[in-house]
Order: structure tokens, then sequence, then C-alpha cells
């Protein structure tokens, strides 16, 4: 059945002229970027040992005490996850099975592993923030700054899980401390280089969405689905020239009303592309 389905993927992928590429969590951890397991215990054991939680998402939400914690927990997130990534073969696989094409990549990741792997930044938008981004916290003003010399310094400083506060992120503008750029509330920062993200998806999306075009969605959940799964279903039930592909392990499913148009795959990511 797998290898049936695989065989209809090249061949929809063979004949596609334009492809949309919407990313979830799910690739990255299919591509070893995992959250969990044996990275987090390599990475932050004195973590887990000293707040009990077991994995970085959970340790995202974690109500550290002092900012000096903090800091000290997400310096060490933001240098594993954005600017110690090695090159990974899932990615690199996917972009051969589209450079070719007419492609546009809308992904709620921020670990900037497709610009790390080779993917030309026009042709993604990153809608919910990067890792490598910092912007006030308050925010005074709509500006993101690069974040990764005070990220290594943070984490080549911090003791006893924790940062010196004099390295701690502060605002040009108004002094307060930075945050990460991660839409978490109302406070996140659209700046100029998202806008222009945004403009390149919407008129992707207009020059395109009524033609032959591939909904090629991998590895989302369910934390965000109004994001890409639920439009991509909308835009192939709009369109009878699309189709609307899904690989995602364990969640792969579609609606009735475009399973007609859709092929749903429930393997893992990884091993779809190494068989394609």
């Amino acid at each position: 059945m797998l290898t049936e389905k695989i065989s209809e993927l090249k061949e929809i992928l063979h004949g596609a002229k334009n492809i949309l590429i919407g990313a979830g969590a799910g690739l990255s951890t299919a591509a070893g970027y995992t959250y969990d397991g044996e990275r987090f215990r390599k990475y932050f054991a004195d973590f887990e040992a000293a707040y009990g939680f077991h994995d970085m998402y959970s340790g995202g939400f974690y109500p550290f005490v002092t900012p000096e914690e903090f800091w000290a927990y997400w310096s060490r997130n933001i240098f594993y996850n954005r600017y110690d990534l090695p090159p990974n073969a899932t990615y690199r696989k996917l972009l051969e099975l589209v450079r070719e094409k007419n492609f546009f990549v809308l992904t709620t990741n921020v670990d900037h592993a497709f610009q790390l792997n080779g993917f030309d930044k026009t042709r993604l938008f990153y809608t919910q923030g990067d890792y490598g981004l910092f912007q006030c916290s308050t925010p005074c003003h709509n500006k993101t700054y690069d974040n990764e010399q005070n990220v290594r310094e943070m984490v080549a400083a911090q003791k006893n899980l924790r940062v010196p506060k004099e390295l701690f992120p502060r605002c040009p503008k108004c002094g307060e401390i930075m945050t990460l750029n991660l839409r978490s509330d109302d406070k996140f920062v659209e700046d100029s280089g998202w806008h222009a993200a945004a403009y390149r998806y919407e008129k992707f999306l207009k020059t395109y969405a009524a033609s032959d075009i591939v909904y090629l969605e991998l590895g989302v959940g369910g934390n965000t689905p109004g994001i890409i799964k639920y439009p991509f279903w909308r835009f192939t039930a709009a369109n009878p020239r699309a189709r609307y592909v899904c690989i995602n392990k364990g969640q792969a499913f579609v609606p009735a009303e475009i399973a007609a148009q859709s092929l749903t795959i429930d393997a893992d990511i990884s091993e779809v592309l190494k068989a394609l």
C-alpha cells in the first residue's frame, strides 16, 4: 500500500507545475531535529534535573523565577535549534524534489532549517517568527535584530543555569529587555522582512491558486491548523485542478469533500522522501 502511494506521489510531483509546501514541526522532527529523547538529554540534562521538564517544548513554557534562568535556558535552546544544526539529508532531498519546479514554502517552524539547507529565502514565509531574531518586549517599535552573537555569548558565559545580567539583550530604542521574535501573543513584531515574505506568499497564491497546483503538506499537526492545513483544504476544494498531499506519521487525513483530489501518506516523512 505504501509503495503504491509513493508511486502515485512520484507521478503527482513529476507532473506538478506549481507546488506550495506547507511545513510543520513534524518535518523537523522527521529530519532528526527532535525536542525530546536523546537529543534533549544531551543538551539539557542539567535543566531536566533542576526543573523537572523532559523536553525542549515544555521548557519553553516553564515559569523561570529569574531572567538569569530564563536566558540561560533560551540562549541554549536557540543555539542548538538555530545555530548548531548540521546540514540535513531530509531537507536537502526535499529541495532536490522541487528545485526545478515553481514552488513556495509556508512554514510555522522557527528553526531556519530551510535556509540552512539551501532553500532560497525569497521562497519562504516563516509565519511564526525566527529563533535567530530578538525584538523589544514592549514592543516599542516594529523591528527585529539578529541575535547570534548575543546568544553565543550567553551560552558561553552561563554557570549554574544562569546568565550574567550584563548579557541580557536590551532594546536599542527604549532599553527594555528584549524577547524572542516568536508569535505567542499580540506583541509579536511583524517586521519589514515578515511583511515582504507575506507579500510574496500572497502573490504566489493569487497567481497560481486557480491553476494546476499541488498543496504538499508535511508534518502539520493540530496546534495551529488554521495557518496551513485548513487553508490548504479550502484552496483544494475551490480548484478542481488542484491536488492535496498530506505526509504525516499518525496524522494523515483529509475531509471527504476533497478526498478524490487528495493523497494521504501515514508514514515517516524522511522515509518517504528517501523512497522518492
